[in-house]
């Protein structure tokens, strides 16, 4: 699969990069607004428009916006993006913004799509820009539809709304509360760690689920994160003293 290919940044986000369950990011909508799928749903999709679009734009600005405004740039354009998203929310689609409310203005400053506008869009081309959008909107539609079904169907008994459980089920009611939340995500993140873990000992290839970083992210050391940070500001200086 080539680098930078439709198909891999799609994969990438739904699977290997799944903003949820592999990189933890955008926690805040993850956990307050999943208590349906339906909600899941709705979020998940909205952010992905946004996400997808903005990425696009700034990839579209990238010679143009100047190195040291680049954060504010990024942040007005996502702002904009969101702004038209929320009003055709409230013309078109009433109850999914009045169940989502406060939480479509934050995605202005969701971490996902600011991380993805500083880290992929805004040194790449436009298609392959616009879906690492998609990709990673659709990674975190899946995870937030995922924990709002679950949250939904033990909760409540119910699945986008429409009661599935038989009648002498009884509801543990803490799933659709804050608790359920974190109880969810922590399982279903157990599960994908056992799975890759199983997986690992039986000499299985488990390279598409794995965190953002090539390293362990507690214990990177001189290969991970940090190394490069490092390299990436001295080199980064070097320039700046070269061009002085």
């Amino acid at each position: 699969m080539k680098p930078n290919s439709v198909s891999e940044r799609l994969i990438n986000g739904l699977i290997k990069e799944n903003p949820t369950f592999v990189l933890m990011l955008g926690m805040c909508p993850t956990l307050a607004v999943t208590t349906s799928a339906i909600n899941g749903l709705g979020m998940g999709l909205t952010t992905m428009v946004v996400l997808a679009l903005s990425n696009m734009f700034i990839s579209m600005l990238r010679k143009i916006i100047p190195d040291k405004v680049r954060i504010p740039a990024f942040i007005v354009i996502i702002a904009s993006f969101v702004t038209v998203v929320e009003l055709l929310l409230k013309a078109f689609i009433p109850f999914l913004y009045s169940a989502l409310g406060l939480y479509i203005p934050l995605i202005v400053v969701n971490c996902i799509i600011l991380g993805r506008a500083e880290a992929y869009a805004s040194k790449n081309g436009v298609l392959s820009s616009l879906f690492d959008g998609v990709g990673m909107g659709l990674g975190f539609t899946c995870a937030l539809t995922i924990i709002g079904a679950v949250r939904e169907l033990i909760g409540a008994g119910e699945l986008f709304g429409v009661m599935v459980m038989p009648e002498s089920y009884v509801p543990c009611s803490i799933f659709v509360l804050a608790p359920g939340a974190f109880f969810v995500l922590a399982g279903l993140t157990a599960i994908q760690n056992k799975v890759k873990i199983a997986g690992e000992k039986k000499g299985k290839d488990m390279s598409k689920i794995q965190s953002g970083c090539n390293s362990d992210c507690m214990n990177c050391g001189e290969s991970g994160c940090s190394r490069r940070m490092i390299d990436e500001t001295a080199q980064s200086r070097k320039e700046e003293k070269s061009n002085d």
